[in-house]
Formats: structure tokens, sequence, C-alpha cells
């Protein structure tokens, strides 16, 4: 009998590709980047950096966002976006583990 796909891959497994779809984009690359190097960001000044339109922006961050990667604070009229950290940490150890030869 065949395995159900749901529960051939492991939790692990599906972490690490939801973590990998999440940075699967240069943009999104680039976010993470601005946001190791500094505390937060808010979203203006990343739009005024990146030569895309806010509602592509917008896009982007809902995507690392959803991954868990980011985490952003409403400050009228503005967001504010960090990196999760607990979440950072654990995506670049879930990739150093599938990057292991």
């Amino acid at each position: 009998m065949a395995v159900p796909k749901h529960d051939f891959f492991t939790e692990r497994q599906r972490k690490t590709a939801r973590f990998a779809k999440a940075l699967g984009h240069p943009v999104r690359v680039y976010i993470i980047q601005l946001l190791s190097q500094n505390a937060c960001c808010y979203s203006g000044d990343l739009s005024e950096d990146l030569p895309i339109a806010k509602s592509t922006l917008s896009q982007h961050l809902k995507e690392l966002k959803n991954a868990g990667l980011i985490q952003g604070t409403i400050e009228p009229p503005k967001i504010r976006y960090c990196l999760n950290e607990e979440n950072w940490k654990l995506a670049q150890k879930l990739m150093k583990e599938i990057m292991k030869v």
C-alpha cells in the first residue's frame, strides 16, 4: 500500500522546503540580507531601495512573513519589519543540514 504524500515527508523536510521557497527570489534574499544587517526596517524604506512597485514588494514581504522568516509590526502609517530570529536560526540550521555532503 502506498504511503500518503502528506505522511511521506518529515516536518523538518516540509519546513526546509517552505523556507527555501520563501528565499527563492532575489528580492526576498535582498530583504533577508538587509534585515540581518539592520535591526529592522520600514516597508517605505524598502520601497525606496528596491526598483519594484510597492504592491510587488508587499507580495514579497507577505511570502517571507507567511514562511515565518520575518515579522511585521504596524506602526501607523508604516509597517516595521524585522527578522523572526528563532525561525531564521532554524532555517539556517535546516539549510546547513541539506548542504552537507
